[in-house]
């Protein structure tokens, strides 16, 4: 028992006042002497030994009620001893990703999760409240309860960790305030394992709501392809938990026309694909949809076919560039074949990628006009000759790099090793090839590298990049190597020319790092916008002389298709798809440990704080026991005989 004001225990210390005056009023009996005692017979008889217990009954009743008195005005109380004289402080996540659209026994988790804050909120408690997208600090429950009502859904989620440490930073480093970080979400699982960093400052409760089904369908992804005729074909991608999914229906929209439906069938936690048949060469706004009420935000997904942009590619041969024309075909590409003789420098200026065929000695005007082309976002691609001018070579690449090529040497070699994790060749193997046909060089020259794409059986490299500049260390005619035969020189070639102008793929992910070129001249004053029904936003852009560099990550927010204005003009259009990884609803199996206590609802959480951080006052307690005492008094000075 504690008190909140223990200085009035002192006048405990007045209760031996009435000791005193009672073993005062003690006298002993005095004896008497009478002749007659007749008079004596109506009198009650009391003997000496009762006279003193009633005394000091009543003595003691009249202590008790004091002290009960004087231990009611200190204001006695019940509380667990870590928290007397603290405040508290409280930091609480909330979890609005897409995932608590599922629907729990009283509705969606998310609203039903607001709703029970504000009931369960005291009115004057004020604490700091996150989400995904907003940040509420030092609020109480009438500051935000607007907020709260018309919080929407967020395709970017917090990392379990990184909400945690979030919390922790609301909260005050004060060892003299009671800390909880509450995390509220259905801890839909994003890893293999669950884990926290270890706290003792904070008490850390998760409180993980439960769907009351796993049911879903969902749009995974769309992609293009060609069947065996040639056709253009829509690919979607569909996936389904806990059900069965008989003839779900598929819809197609160009914009809001209706231009093709189709059923199909997903097996219960499986997969299954579509396809819809386009026409070539037509711009496309499309939508996919299907309708499935348990969770909407994957039910439908964004494409755009643009109007095709052909990439400019120059090259300058003394070497046969037949090879070169076979690559870059004119459906994807306007190819420029040219010597170094009847070279036009006006069109390397135009130009996305400019390939330097085995040219055996490089005038100072083209290594002087290829620096400034690399910076506005070209690219360059060299090819050595044999017996070339070294001098020169390396004055081109000591432009980008001290790594150039060094002495020449007549020796065999094979090329083994592909780097797959380069921005040349990823994505184009299915899975890592160790045993191919190796194509081999006959000479080739020294180079010291680091980003390599392809190297030789001892690790030196044969392809490499520095900057916006690609550099083979060998010649790859017919006399000199076998590589153009090699399968490994379509996809080499073909992806630097399809990298140095990167045209907007069909949809783009919501949440990550998306890069595209608008082949487009802007001067500094003009800037492009990304523009929807929802929203309007002005992207990272770079300019350069023959295009404009697009990066988004963390915006647009809401899925749609966007057109890309410069002002009122516009350019063309692009899609924007939520990550379909919300829609996969598995999750974590949590329970209590000592890093955290876990809850299935905000009500049965908020019980257990109140109750752990309740306050029981005593001092009417104390005021029934002193009239009780009193009471007691009076019968006994009345009744007892």
């Amino acid at each position: 028992m504690q008190f909140k004001h223990p200085e009035f225990l002192y006048a405990l210390f007045a209760l031996i006042i009435p000791i005193l005056v009672h073993l005062f009023q003690l006298r002993r009996f005095q004896k008497v002497d009478f002749t007659n005692v007749k008079f004596l017979k109506a009198v009650t008889v009391q003997t000496r030994k009762s006279s003193q217990i009633k005394k000091w009954l009543t003595l003691v009743t009249r202590l008790l009620a004091l002290a009960a008195i004087i231990i009611a005005f200190a204001q006695p109380f019940l509380a667990l001893e870590e928290i007397v004289g603290k405040k508290s402080e409280t930091a609480i996540y909330l979890d609005n990703s897409f995932s608590m659209q599922a629907k729990g026994s009283k509705g969606t988790l998310l609203k039903r999760t607001i709703q029970e804050i504000l009931s369960e909120l005291p009115e004057e408690e004020t604490i700091s409240l996150f989400t995904n997208t907003d940040v509420f600090l030092n609020v109480t429950k009438k500051d935000i309860k607007n907020d709260l009502l018309q919080i929407e859904y967020s395709s970017n989620q917090l990392s379990y960790r990184s909400a945690f440490l979030k919390a922790k930073q609301l909260l005050s480093s004060s060892p003299e305030t009671i800390k909880r970080v509450i995390m509220v979400s259905d801890f839909q699982q994003k890893e293999s394992s669950f884990s926290l960093p270890k706290d003792t400052d904070a008490k850390t409760h998760l409180v993980q709501l439960q769907p009351v089904t796993r049911q879903n369908i969902a749009i995974d992804s769309l992609y293009l392809s060609h069947n065996p005729n040639n056709n253009l074909i829509l690919n979607v991608l569909l996936s389904n938990i806990d059900a069965n999914g008989e003839n779900t229906s598929i819809a197609l929209y160009n914009g809001d026309k209706l231009i093709a439906k189709t059923t199909v069938s997903i097996p219960k936690n499986g997969r299954a694909t579509t396809e819809f048949r386009l026409e070539e060469n037509i711009k496309i706004n499309g939508r996919v949809t299907l309708e499935d009420p348990a969770i909407t935000f994957d039910n439908s997904r964004y494409f755009t076919i643009n109007s095709p942009e052909k990439i400019k590619v120059v090259a300058i041969n003394e070497s046969n560039g037949n090879f070169i024309k076979n690559i870059f075909t004119p459906d994807e590409f306007r190819l420029q074949n040219s010597s170094i003789n009847n070279l036009n420098y006006n069109d390397i200026s135009t130009a996305n990628l400019v390939i330097i065929n085995e040219v055996k000695q490089l005038p100072i005007s083209l290594i002087n006009a290829l620096k400034p082309f690399t910076d506005q976002g070209g690219t360059v691609c060299f090819i050595p000759a044999i017996n070339g001018d070294l001098a020169s070579y390396q004055q081109l690449i000591s432009g980008y790099s001290s790594q150039g090529l060094l002495t020449e040497h007549s020796q065999e070699k094979k090329i083994t090793s592909i780097n797959f994790s380069h921005p040349l060749f990823s994505g184009v193997f299915d899975k890592k090839v160790s045993n191919f046909q190796y194509p081999k060089v006959n000479s080739y020259y020294r180079a010291n590298a680091s980003n390599i794409a392809l190297s030789f059986e001892d690790s030196s490299p044969f392809l490499y990049k520095i900057s916006n500049l690609y550099v083979f260390t060998a010649a790859i005619n017919k006399e000199n190597s076998n590589f153009k035969n090699s399968p490994l020189i379509v996809p080499a070639l073909y992806n630097m020319g399809k990298q140095s102008l990167q045209l907007t793929d069909i949809s783009y992910t919501i949440g990550q790092t998306n890069s595209y070129d608008i082949p487009i001249a802007l001067n500094q004053d003009r800037i492009l916008s990304l523009v929807s029904d929802n929203e309007s936003i002005i992207p990272l852009q770079q300019s350069f002389s023959t295009k404009v560099r697009i990066t988004t990550d963390e915006v647009p927010t809401k899925s749609g298709i966007y057109s890309l204005q410069d002002k009122t003009n516009i350019i063309q259009h692009v899609s924007y798809n939520y990550n379909s990884a919300e829609s996969d609803l598995q999750y974590y199996n949590l329970s209590t440990s000592e890093n955290y206590q876990v809850s299935t609802s905000i009500t049965e959480l908020f019980d257990e704080i109140k109750e752990e951080t309740s306050v029981n006052e005593l001092w009417k307690w104390f005021i029934i026991f002193a009239l009780i005492f009193l009471l007691i008094e009076i019968l006994l000075l009345k009744y007892l005989k």
